[in-house]
């Protein structure tokens, strides 16, 4: 909901709606990600959206809302509910002859001062908030409804960041990035508006960084050069008069790849159905099938009716200069006349409820030969035809928590332990659009049960609305909100960032920015509707919105083996049409052109265009690494248990605490078993708690609680420091992690004992939903991420960490999750004695104090209270306090690496792989060892690697190749020396590897220029560093403390490794070259169709193939 929107744009909500997927060239793991509207995004975060804490509700009485333990919070952040007036004269101290000043406001809970200028020639909007954070973010916002499927606000997104008219090169956007200290620099495309945002706690990188973005939304080079329509959007190719005519296109085949997931087939088919009228109903990322209906000249107008200032909303964030904000602003904007039109001629029209009778369709949805043939069904509602007040905005979300909040909550509870489906589709409530929407559903439903679902979702809505909601139900969502509310964690993505998006959820639709972030009042408000009215308050809106509201449509995906065949053969005959069409003269215009637009993509800017772009200097960097407060602790209190503390200047009162437990004596049989044991220890309930009353004890007390598995691969003592190691000494740990305020602390260290000690593990039914939502989960993503998984299949095969990693989440545990699901049904108590083994194992009493080890982070005044709560849980824990050591594994082999050794020659052999699954695009790797045990690995690496990211792979598998991306993985501190080339939604298999076998030689030529040009050599170490220095929350400044010192190295050390990048030179990049030419033991994996893979043999790029779906 909107007034939520600033904290939780949203994990589920967020979703729904969503045009593209984030990609990510800046950071060296595996880039992008799914389920938002981000198209380019070169963060270092691979996520644009927020997703807050994954909290669990709970409460036991209404005293609670009164009292919880999120509204005990402390935060200098958080002042009054009401604006004094020299609050209002602080906002107001700034003005500016070029504006008119417009409202005025204080957004008391983050501390933002805000003030609304109008730009007095254009008519420009600009919300500029200032406040005392240094990590700045601006934002301009244009609302781009679409009439078509074209994809056309999609393809402009993409196509404005290349070039314009002050900053000429054919990539600014791209060459700003190499040598940029961004700590957020994304463009997002929504159904209705386009997004431009960025963040640097630099401020002459801010400045930088804006005038290029600026520049390139008001003057892109894109609407006068068609090449630009062509490289981003689509093209005609065509080499050989003899050869196929092809698609070609960075947008159309990023959406190629969107279009082979199901879940986005299932969303898509979704939000068209019940918005059958309005803008919603198109989809603004575009349909292959209609991406090449797109002309040059619509794209055009369509850059020309939408990209006005008058259709703008610019946002600043931060402590920079307030005057010197829009003296910059009125640089641009100043150009432009009014333009009245504008705005009116993007109004998002309301979709009326039409619908008068619930409807249900059917679509096809494209399966594998081996894969199960089972459906997916979604119910979705329109919820409201005018805009919500902010505390109805509060009541649908709080309404939503009720229902889908969690597992534990009644519609996911009740659909999850129906049977009927193996995962949840839809998630509940979206609402980041004009109009807010419910979907909810199954998927791995077979076919005869399809109509069960669509009934048990209305039946329990029913059931819902007679039997009402529990105090303890409403106190736990109620809590578990108002945490996430006021404690503003953002983590690495900027708070600015998160307050734009918030803001634009009424801004957009021109209400007021700041209604959509004030929460105060809205809580008192509905905290005394609940006092007076209790349950009625959600009961009145679930009957009203939902239960009797008809305007709901049911979609279901069926389940085809020839659809993928047929819309490839769709294509094919599409482009024989074309081209039988086509005239001799013709068909070599567009060889002519095929020819033109590689040339363009392969040429180097001239020297005088890559001197427009801005930049900073060596000069501008940091020199010396941050280093974190940290005290260790060990045997505290003769507890035999290893306690860890990073007191920071403010945590608002909230204590962040991680307890990790050693799980080296866990069977190696058992570890696949693991991820599986870490969710049960908060989902099927403990002790004498179910697994409702467990979830609303953690939502009551604390922030949230989870488990997960750590694994860490850690350096011998014999070794020196960022040298290459066997990788056979490990720390293994079950960490569990949760946040509380200081007064509710002991009450979260009494759910860490409960879960950890008395799980509920004997849960047959439990266990077998979450393994087949698992293996449901992993099915979506090997189809839409197919890109990680091949990096893992490649690391399996040359690491002992890579080949644990691949056997607990890679395509080699889909095997393991089927056999695991097979033996729960048929053999329960096998599985339930391996489960017991593990707790058994986790909890020797001899050794597992030793392993223990209570991290916890807080300011000076945290730390303080929680001491008496801290005593009393190292004393609780179970085991002897005196009993034995455990091995020391920084320094002996680890027994699970013992075992996987024997395995990885058989599970993961050294031999180029296919993977075949459902889908139109490829995602190919190949990768091997650049470095041999016992090397040292220089500093220079990170710059390097990363100078390939955002250029040579950028340039050659994305620019000219068109995937949707091109990257490479190398980790300096990794231990392992492996290296991988890796593409996302790649039209292409074997013509991708051929550029991977091509990068030696460009590297060897970039560093002979290198010689030559220490403008370009300091750009790359520049972009590195930026990488080392991101802004973190206060629970992430924590947490890195904590596993520079489990990975023991030195402050020491980490300044050296800063040094080596500072003082690159351009034989570094000579050295990387030669390892790349050398690069020992190299195999190939890919992620891709039968198809491709058939093409690619013929191309002399064979691999052994293994059907996945």
């Amino acid at each position: 909901m909107a007034i939520l929107a600033c904290i939780a744009i949203a994990t589920r909500r967020g979703g729904r709606h969503m045009t593209a997927a984030a990609f990510c060239v800046a950071k060296s793991s595996t880039g992008p990600t799914t389920s938002t509207t981000s198209t380019r995004a070169f963060s270092r975060n691979s996520l644009p959206f927020l997703t807050g804490s994954t909290c669990f509700g709970g409460s036991s009485n209404s005293k609670v809302l009164a009292t919880s333990a999120a509204s005990l919070i402390s935060s200098s952040a958080l002042m009054s509910t009401t604006a004094t007036q020299e609050d209002v004269e602080k906002v107001a101290a700034v003005e500016h002859p070029s504006y008119e000043i417009i409202s005025k406001d204080v957004v008391t809970e983050y501390g933002a001062y805000c003030t609304m200028y109008r730009h007095k020639k254009t008519g420009a909007e600009i919300l500029s908030v200032h406040n005392d954070d240094d990590n700045k973010v601006f934002g301009i916002t244009f609302r781009t409804p679409p009439t078509d499927s074209t994809g056309v606000p999609h393809i402009l997104e993409h196509s404005v960041l290349c070039g314009s008219r002050k900053y000429r090169t054919k990539e600014p956007f791209v060459q700003l990035l190499q040598g940029s200290l961004q700590t957020f620099l994304n463009a997002f495309t929504y159904p209705d508006r386009t997004c431009y945002v960025l963040a640097s706690q630099n401020e002459k990188d801010f400045k930088n960084l804006i005038n290029v973005y600026t520049d390139a939304v008001f003057h892109p080079r894109a609407t006068s050069d068609p090449s630009v329509h062509a490289q981003e959007g689509w093209h005609l190719e065509l080499e050989d008069k003899e050869q196929p005519l092809t698609y070609k296109g960075v947008v159309y085949n990023e959406m190629k790849g969107v279009y082979s997931s199901p879940d986005s087939r299932l969303y898509r088919q979704s939000q068209r159905s019940i918005f059958p009228s309005n803008t919603y109903s198109v989809d603004s990322g575009g349909d292959p099938k209609v991406i090449p209906n797109l002309s040059f000249e619509d794209f055009k107008q369509f850059h020309a009716k939408f990209y006005h200032p008058a259709n703008s909303r610019i946002f600043f964030w931060g402590d920079d200069d307030v005057k010197q904000r829009l003296d910059l602003m009125d640089e641009y904007l100043c150009e432009f006349d009014a333009s009245p039109e504008s705005k009116p001629a993007s109004v998002v029209e309301w979709q009326k409820k039409t619908i008068t009778e619930p409807k249900w369709e059917t679509h096809p949805y494209p399966v594998g030969d081996d894969q199960p043939e089972t459906n997916m069904v979604m119910v979705n509602w329109l919820l409201n035809e005018r805009p919500f007040t902010p505390t109805e905005d509060l009541i649908v979300g709080v309404l939503d928590h009720l229902l889908m909040g969690n597992g534990q909550s009644v519609l996911y509870k009740t659909l999850m332990e129906s049977g009927l489906g193996s995962a949840i589709t839809g998630g509940g409530l979206s609402d980041e659009l004009l109009q807010a929407t419910f979907s909810v559903g199954l998927k791995g439903v077979q076919a005869e049960n399809t109509k069960a679902v669509e009934e048990l979702v209305i039946k329990t809505l029913e059931k819902v609305l007679e039997e009402g909601f529990s105090e303890e139900e409403i106190a736990s969502s109620m809590n578990t909100i108002e945490f996430r509310l006021r404690e503003f964690n953002t983590g690495s993505y900027p708070k600015g960032l998160s307050f734009m998006l918030g803001a634009m959820a009424k801004w957009i639709y021109d209400g007021k920015p700041t209604d959509a972030l004030k929460f105060e009042e809205p809580l008192v408000e509905l905290k005394a509707m609940i006092a007076e009215n209790g349950d009625a308050v959600f009961k009145d809106f679930l009957k009203e919105y939902l239960v009797n509201n008809l305007h709901r449509v049911t979609v279901e995906l069926a389940p085809s083996k020839s659809l993928e065949s047929e819309e490839l053969k769709e294509e094919q005959d599409r482009l024989e049409a074309i081209k039988s069409s086509l005239s001799d003269e013709e068909l070599d215009d567009v060889i002519k052109k095929t020819v033109e637009l590689k040339a363009l993509q392969a040429s180097e800017d001239a020297p005088e265009d890559r001197a427009t772009i801005p930049s900073l200097e060596l000069a501008d960097l940091k020199r010396e690494v941050t280093e974190f407060p940290i005290e260790v602790s060990e045997n505290e209190n003769d507890s035999g248990v290893t306690v860890v503390r990073h007191e920071l200047a403010s945590t608002s009162g909230i204590a962040y605490v991680n307890f990790a437990v050693d799980t080296s004596g866990v069977d190696y049989n058992d570890i696949a078993l693991l991820p599986i044991f870490t969710r049960i220890m908060t989902e099927t309930g403990a002790g004498e708690y179910t697994d409702v009353q467990l979830s609303q004890r953690i939502g009551t007390h604390t922030g949230g609680v989870g488990a997960s598995l750590m694994k860490t691969s850690v350096t011998p003592d014999s070794v020196p420091s960022y040298a290459i190691y066997e990788g056979n000494n490990m720390i293994t740990k079950l960490s569990i992690r949760g946040k509380a305020t200081s007064e509710k602390t002991g009450e979260l260290f009494s759910i860490f004992k409960l879960i950890l000690t008395e799980a509920n593990i004997d849960s047959n039914k439990k266990v077998i939903e979450m393994l087949k939502e698992t293996k449901s989960r992993i099915e979506s993503s090997i189809q839409g991420s197919g890109h990680s998984y091949a990096n893992n299949r490649i690391k399996a095969r040359y690491s002992v960490g890579g080949f644990l990693d691949e056997k607990m989440g890679g395509i080699t545990y889909l095997k393991t999750v089927n056999e695991l699901i097979k033996q729960a049904e048929t053999d329960w108590d096998s599985v339930l004695k391996r489960l017991e083994n593990i707790r058994s194992a986790i909890l020797n009493n001899a050794t597992c104090r030793s392993g223990m080890i209570l991290d916890i982070t807080g300011d000076k005044a945290v730390m303080d209270a929680i001491k008496p709560s801290v005593e009393e849980f190292l004393k609780s824990l179970p085991g002897d306090a005196v009993g034995e050591k455990l091995q020391d594994y920084y320094n002996t082999e680890h027994p699970w690496a013992t075992k996987a050794k024997e395995e990885m020659a058989t599970i993961a052999p050294l031999k180029d792989e296919g993977f075949v699954v459902p889908t139109q695009v490829s995602y190919v790797g190949k990768g091997g060892l650049l470095f041999e045990e016992g090397e040292k690995v220089h500093g220079s690496t990170a710059v390097v690697s990363r100078f390939l990211r955002t250029g040579y792979l950028w340039d050659h598998v994305r620019v000219i190749g068109g995937a949707y991306g091109g990257f490479c993985t190398f980790n300096p501190m990794g231990g392992d020396g492996i290296f991988t080339f890796l593409s996302y939604r790649d039209p292409n298999l074997d013509k991708t590897i051929d550029v991977y076998d091509a990068t030696a030689d460009a590297l060897l030529k970039a560093a002979e220029e290198l010689e030559d040009d220490p403008e370009a050599l300091a750009t790359a170490i520049i972009g590195a560093v930026g990488d080392l220095d991101g802004a973190l929350s206060p629970d992430q400044k924590g947490s890195k403390s904590f596993n520079r010192w489990l990975l023991r190295q030195t402050p020491e050390e980490r300044q050296q490794f800063r040094d080596e990048i500072l003082n690159t030179k351009a034989s570094n990049f000579k050295d990387f070259a030669m390892r790349l030419k050398n690069m020992k033991k190299s195999s190939v994996a890919v992620v891709s169709s039968k198809a491709a893979f058939e093409s690619a043999a013929k191309a002399g790029k064979v691999m052994e193939l293994k059907q996945v779906l």
